[in-house]
This record gives C-alpha cells, sequence and structure tokens, in this order.
C-alpha cells in the first residue's frame, strides 16, 4: 500500500500528524457512506487509508483530501483509465492549494468541505453517479449513432456488391460474407430454391467458415419443416436459436450433428433466413452459425464457443433482413439473368447446328474458330511486351467474342448450298455430263473411222492404208482420254495457286458436231471458267457469292438486340474477312479500320480452315505447313504479324478444345 510522501499538511515523513488526521477524515467518511441506507446498492471500499471508492455497476467514485491532490496524485494513478473514458469522477475533501489547477482537472466533480455532512456526502456522490451516467448514455447514444451510420454505408455498399453482380455462383458469394459481415458470425451457409419436377428442393450452395478449413460439395435435400433451412423456407419466417444442440422443445426440426463431427467443429448459435422474391416466392436460404463477441477471434475449442460465442441479438436479425431483403433482390435479378442467358446460349447453339446443317462439310469450323480465337485473345491478355502489352479482355468481353465466333458464318444461310458443298471445280452432274459427252466424241471418232475403214475395204484399199487408220483411231481415242484425265487432275481443287491450264485451254478449242449437226467444243464456256480456277474449286462468280455469307452474317446478327453488352457481335463477326491491306471483304477495310477481335478471328478462321480434316474437297495442311501458309498470309498484309507471331509461339491450338467452345464466363 502506497503511503503518502512529503507534500502533505504535518510533519515530512509519512507517519506524521498530518498524515493520520488525514487518514481519520477519510476513515469517517467511508463509515458515513457505509452506514448511510441510500447507498444500499453501492459498493464502498478503501483502496487506500487516504482514499474512499464507491462503486456502481462499472462506474466509481473517488473520494480523496485536497492535499492528496497537492501532494500524492500518484495514489490516483489506477483510475486514470476511468477518469479519462468517464466511468470515474473524484471528490476532493477540503480545498488544495491550487485552485486553477483544480479547475483544470476534468476529472475532478466537485469539492467538499472537510468535514462534509452525511447529506452533503450522499448529494454529491448521487449528483456524480448521476453525472457519469448522463454521460455513459450520451456516449452509447453516440456510438449506437456512430454504428448506425457504420452500418448504413456498409448496407449500401453491400446494396451496390449484389446489384453489380450478375454471376450467380459469385453472387451467392457475396451475400453470405456480407450476411456474415454485419452479423458477425463465424460461418454459414447459403441454399438456392429448386423445382425439380414440380417438387421444391433445397440445393446447398457453398458454405464460409472463419474457423476451420473443409470442402463441401452441392447436395439437394427436400424442402421439409424436418430441416432448420425447410422450416425457414416453407414458413416465410427467420429461425433464431441460441444453442442448436439444445433446440427449443416442440421443435419440428432437428439438426444435424454429422457435419460438425466430420470437420470438429462446433455449431451453437443459428440464425437462419429465407430469401423471398419481389413475387413473394423464397428463391434461396441464409443460415449463419454463431455469432461472435469479437469478429475476428476464431474458434478452436468448446473453450473458445463457451467465451466467444452469443446468440444473435435483434439487431442481428434486424440487419440479417435488410441484407436479406437485398440479396433476394439480387439473386431474382441474377437468376432470371441467368436463365436469358440459357435462352440465348440456346439460341446460339441452335443457330450454330443450323449452319452446320447447311453446310456439313465444315461441322465443327465455328465451335473451333470460337475456341481459337477466345484463346488467342487470352494469350494477348498475357503479354508483357510488343503492340499488345496493354491488352485485356474482360470476362463479358470474352464472352462477346465467343457469340461473335460461334456465328460468325451463319450468313451461309444465304448461300445456295450447291455452292457450298463444292467439293470439286466441276460439280458433280456437270462432271457426269462432260463424261458423257466424252464418250459420245469417242464413239463418233470411232463410228467415223470404221465407216472410213469400211469404205476403204470395199474399194480395194492395200493393208498399209486400212493400218494407218486403225492407228489414227488408237492415236485419237489416246488422245481423248489423255484429254479426260488432264480434266480430272484440273478438277481436284488445291490450297494453292497450281494447275496445267494450258492444257485445258488447248482442250477447249476441240470442237466435236453433235446430233443435230452443229459443231460445238469440246468443254463449254461454264467449264472452262471452272477448271481454270487456280486455287480451291469455286470460280470468281461462286466465290463472291460465298463471300456474301459475311454481309447476310451482318444483316442477320444486326437484327438481335444483343444489349449494350454484346453491341458490336455483328460488327466483328462481319469483319472477319477483311485484311490489312483493304483487300478484304465485303467492307474493303484496312488495317486501322478493322476490329482488334476480328484480326484475331481471321487468324483463327484460317488456321482452321486449313487444319481441318472434315472437308471432303481437301485434305488437312500439315501443321507445319499450315503456320508457313499464315505466314505467307503476313507477307501479304492480309493478317496481323503480331498476332501470328503470339498465336505461333503459345501454340494457341493445343489449348483449344475440338468441342463446343468453352464457356469463358463460368
Amino acid at each position: 500500500m502506497t503511503e503518502v510522501s512529503s507534500g502533505l499538511p504535518g510533519e515530512g515523513s509519512p507517519g506524521g500528524v498530518g498524515a493520520t488526521r488525514l487518514k481519520d477524515e477519510v476513515t469517517r467518511v467511508a463509515d458515513e457512506l457505509a452506514r448511510d441506507g441510500r447507498f444500499a446498492a453501492a459498493l464502498v471500499t478503501r483502496p487506500h487509508p487516504l482514499l474512499v471508492l464507491v462503486a456502481r455497476e462499472e462506474l466509481h467514485i473517488v473520494i480523496a483530501p485536497g492535499a492528496v491532490w497537492d501532494g500524492g496524485r500518484e495514489l490516483l494513478e489506477p483510475f486514470a483509465p476511468r477518469f479519462a473514458d468517464a466511468r470515474a469522477l473524484l471528490f476532493l475533501l477540503g480545498r488544495p492549494r491550487d485552485g486553477a489547477d483544480v479547475a483544470a482537472a476534468p476529472a475532478i466533480a466537485g469539492i467538499l468541505p472537510a468535514d462534509a455532512s452525511p447529506d452533503e456526502l450522499f448529494i454529491a456522490v448521487t449528483r456524480g453517479f448521476e453525472l457519469l451516467d448522463a454521460k455513459r448514455r450520451a456516449d452509447r447514444r453516440g456510438e449506437s449513432l456512430s454504428r448506425f451510420e457504420y452500418e448504413l454505408g456498409e448496407l449500401v455498399d453491400i446494396a451496390h456488391a449484389m446489384s453489380t453482380e450478375r454471376d450467380v455462383s459469385t453472387l451467392l458469394g457475396i451475400i453470405l460474407e456480407k450476411s456474415r459481415f454485419v452479423t458477425r458470425a463465424d460461418a454459414g451457409s447459403i441454399y438456392v430454391v429448386e423445382d425439380t419436377g414440380g417438387v421444391p428442393s433445397l440445393r446447398f450452395k457453398l458454405s464460409q467458415n472463419d474457423s476451420v478449413e473443409f470442402d463441401s460439395r452441392e447436395f439437394v435435400v427436400p424442402m421439409s419443416t424436418r430441416s432448420i433451412a425447410g422450416s425457414a423456407a416453407l414458413e416465410k419466417r427467420s429461425i433464431n436459436i441460441d444453442d442448436v444442440y439444445h433446440l427449443p422443445p416442440g421443435s419440428p426440426f432437428s439438426f444435424d450433428r454429422s457435419i460438425d463431427l466430420k470437420t470438429r467443429y462446433r455449431s451453437k448459435s443459428m440464425l437462419t433466413v429465407p430469401l423471398v422474391s419481389q413475387r413473394g416466392e423464397v428463391i434461396g436460404v441464409i443460415q449463419l452459425i454463431n455469432k461472435k463477441k469479437e469478429a475476428k477471434k476464431k474458434l478452436r475449442s468448446e473453450a473458445d464457443i463457451d467465451t466467444l460465442v452469443v446468440p444473435f441479438d435483434a439487431r442481428s436479425e434486424e440487419l440479417l433482413g435488410m441484407v436479406a431483403s437485398q440479396a433476394a433482390a439480387s439473386l431474382e435479378t441474377a437468376l432470371l439473368y441467368e436463365e436469358i442467358r440459357s435462352l440465348f446460349e440456346g439460341f446460339v447453339k441452335a443457330s450454330v447446328e443450323a449452319i452446320e446443317s447447311r453446310d456439313p462439310t465444315t461441322s465443327g469450323h465455328s465451335r473451333r474458330v470460337a475456341s481459337l480465337t477466345v484463346n488467342l485473345a487470352r494469350t494477348l491478355g498475357k503479354e508483357t511486351a510488343g503492340p499488345y502489352k496493354d491488352v485485356s479482355f474482360t470476362r463479358e468481353d470474352l464472352r462477346e467474342l465467343e457469340y461473335a465466333s460461334l456465328l460468325h458464318d451463319f450468313g451461309k444461310i444465304g448461300v445456295r448450298e450447291k455452292v457450298l458443298i463444292k467439293a470439286n471445280k466441276l460439280y458433280d452432274e456437270e462432271l457426269t455430263l462432260l463424261r458423257a459427252r466424252f464418250d459420245y466424241v469417242a464413239r463418233t471418232i470411232e463410228t467415223e473411222i470404221l465407216s472410213r475403214k469400211l469404205r476403204a475395204i470395199e474399194g480395194g484399199a492395200a493393208e498399209d492404208d486400212l493400218e494407218l487408220l486403225d492407228r489414227e483411231l488408237s492415236q485419237r481415242r489416246a488422245d481423248l482420254e489423255g484429254a479426260w484425265q488432264a480434266i480430272q487432275t484440273a478438277n481436284e481443287p488445291t490450297v494453292l495457286a497450281a494447275g496445267n491450264f494450258a492444257k485445258i485451254e488447248e482442250i477447249a478449242k476441240e470442237t466435236y458436231t453433235d446430233l443435230r449437226g452443229e459443231v460445238q467444243g469440246l468443254l463449254g464456256p461454264r467449264e472452262l471458267v471452272s477448271l481454270s480456277v487456280k486455287r480451291g474449286s469455286l470460280t470468281p462468280a461462286e466465290f463472291d457469292e460465298i463471300r456474301s455469307h459475311v454481309s447476310h452474317t451482318f444483316k442477320f446478327l444486326s437484327q438481335i438486340p444483343w444489349g449494350k453488352a454484346f453491341r458490336r457481335v455483328p460488327l466483328i463477326a462481319g469483319a472477319h474477312h477483311e485484311r490489312l491491306n483493304g483487300t478484304g471483304y465485303p467492307n474493303r477495310l484496312h488495317a486501322e479500320e478493322i476490329p482488334l477481335q476480328s484480326k484475331i478471328m481471321s487468324v483463327a478462321d484460317i488456321f482452321d480452315a486449313l487444319t481441318a480434316s472434315d472437308r471432303p474437297y481437301k485434305k488437312a495442311v500439315p501443321l507445319e505447313r499450315a503456320l508457313d501458309i499464315l505466314g505467307y498470309e503476313v507477307k501479304d498484309n492480309h493478317l496481323d504479324a503480331d498476332l501470328v507471331r503470339i498465336f505461333s509461339a503459345a501454340r494457341v491450338w493445343e489449348k483449344s478444345e475440338p468441342g463446343p467452345a468453352s464457356r469463358v464466363w463460368r
């Protein structure tokens, strides 16, 4: 126990007459207060011979002689924190020497006479407690106001976070996280209502836990009152339980402890709230577990549960109700958005199937191009140098690009089917007619020469003359067969410009006489044009018709209300055949006018057209040869050199799946 040293009245030593007198005064005051029945609810103690402490709950009144203020303030140091936060006040017995110093001390509530009467003591102590109570109420009001402002700010932030998220899985995570945050819940789960065959059920979507880690998987449970979540959903009411191991008597539901046993966790307090849509339908359930006194504490043991976990109070229910209302609206919007997206994806899928049914020779092309295009776009986002180091595509950008890639050939619906599936330079029926013509010419030659031979025999021609006719017949047959072989060779399309076109032109000059006696060319004008195609199988007119599919694509896609996020789909899809030097189609755009997404798609489109093995009119080009051809396209200023370089260096084709394009927005 500390004794008051020099500075107090009387003798300079601690045991002086002045100190003894002060102790006696303090003893008298303590006795008076202890005997006063009006302080029955307060506790009167002597923390020091020169101090009296009157305590009521967490509030304290300290009474000390004025001399303590003059020369023994160290006795008051243990109460300094309480003086500072207005949980204690000091009354002095007798006026100290330095009055100005006293006036500047906020802890001093008043100065009593050294011989203060019981009534004076009662009034002082009572007024002191009233002052502390008033200050505490004011502080609590301030804290409540600050807490309200803080919670309001958090609720606004939560509403914004929920209202801007469209992905259902991400949104559910935000809802659960924010619900736990405002209520200080250690753990929680969220369910979504499903309707399977007309029977409603609850799908467990995800869980969160600050104290333990465990893998949780989705599962479906019947919606019934046997579970807490089911009861909350069916009855459309919140259920607040202090301890789920000790449920209220008569509860229709039970608590399954198996997850606690598996994770070595102890669920105690629980608050379960349904998510009700604007149409009054329950679309989900939030279930919060273990409200904590301190949000950052971890619940590692039973002792932690006992000391740190408290029931969810009315304010928690109120806050969670606010969050749940916003969550229900956001989830309903997200689910509707998901439904619309599913419908839209179904439309895109049906459109792709329509394209492929129209042109089965390129089945799978649209999906492969979409996969290649999206993966090349992703690769660009990883570049740290070069012209594309600052390029990045958002999730919505990639969805837009994938839609455009999947539908880039949709305009083929407006192209004649025979042109789409033309495998060789001549259509099958054209080649059949040409074969018949050659057969007719062969028979005509044979008939002519045999007739001449018969007349020669009748005229007594020599054997040598007859042999000449036989050799002429053989030669003309051979020439005709050679011409046919040349036509068959020329009829086969090539990837690069190739063919013996001089031979075809010679054949076209040959004539024969038809049954009407009219002289005809061995090859018709259309056949000559078709067989003179240097690359591929299409004539210029047919190629123009094929090219028109891009214009059809743009016109068709422009009729679809894509919305703000995907408004560029028609433009991107409609420019995938444009070339950097302005020689592309349909609008002959130059490099700076072509969208980057279209340039990316062009690389993917050409690569797949070269390497695809499902084209009946050509064989798949080996990988290295395909890359060389892409290089030629760069030299011709058709394709972007950096895009081709990145495509080749990253081996984008190895990251792309041969099946449907990956859903990049998941």
